[in-house]
């Protein structure tokens, strides 16, 4: 069975990434052609980038890193949920990301993103970076506005619209992951 990773972009303080990380969890739990499993960075011990030698050297050190990598490799692809912050992503989030190489390679990525432009910002330079990693970035993005799409800027109001886009996220991803399948190789022995 396709794995899929949702990835929690947002370490930040009364972040309201929770509420679309978990909603696009209980939406794509939903489906039958893949598991979803929702990742708070938050639950990963990832400082800024402390390791001595450079990822794609794949001589990892630190025991976060480790257990990072240990996390990441077994997924067939992801969706990201980012914030975007002065139209960027969070530095936590790119951390997380820069923290790895093989463990991304030729897997698919999709975005959700959100902030008060969209997080469309955020999501252009993310997309720039998963290419580096060797992410297959899909076309599809659902875009939420603070001010449209949460009541008070907090509380995250989806509709029919954003689960129709969402959908179409999660298709595009799997749909990508799959046809990567042959050219993934083993990470972890």
């Amino acid at each position: 069975m396709t794995t899929i990773g949702i990835i929690l972009g947002s370490t930040r303080p009364g972040r309201v990434g929770v509420q679309v990380g978990a909603w696009v969890h209980e939406i794509a739990s939903r489906r039958a052609d893949a598991e979803f499993e929702l990742i708070d960075l938050l639950d990963h011990d990832l400082p800024h980038m402390d390791e001595p030698i450079p990822p794609a050297m794949d001589q990892y050190s630190q025991p976060h890193t480790l257990a990072w990598a240990e996390k990441i490799a077994p997924f067939d692809g992801f969706i990201i949920v980012t914030p975007e912050y002065n139209h960027m992503p969070p530095g936590g989030l790119t951390d997380a990301l820069d923290y790895l190489n093989k463990e991304w390679n030729n897997k698919a990525v999709g975005f959700v993103s959100y902030g008060v432009w969209g997080g469309s910002n955020a999501v252009g330079h993310l997309r720039s970076l998963v290419g580096q990693l060797q992410l297959a970035d899909v076309k599809a993005q659902l875009t939420l506005y603070l001010d449209k799409d949460f009541e008070n800027f907090s509380v995250f109001q989806p509709t029919p619209r954003h689960e129709r886009d969402l959908t179409t996220v999660l298709e595009q991803t799997v749909t990508w992951s799959n046809a990567l399948a042959p050219l993934r190789q083993p990470v972890l022995a």
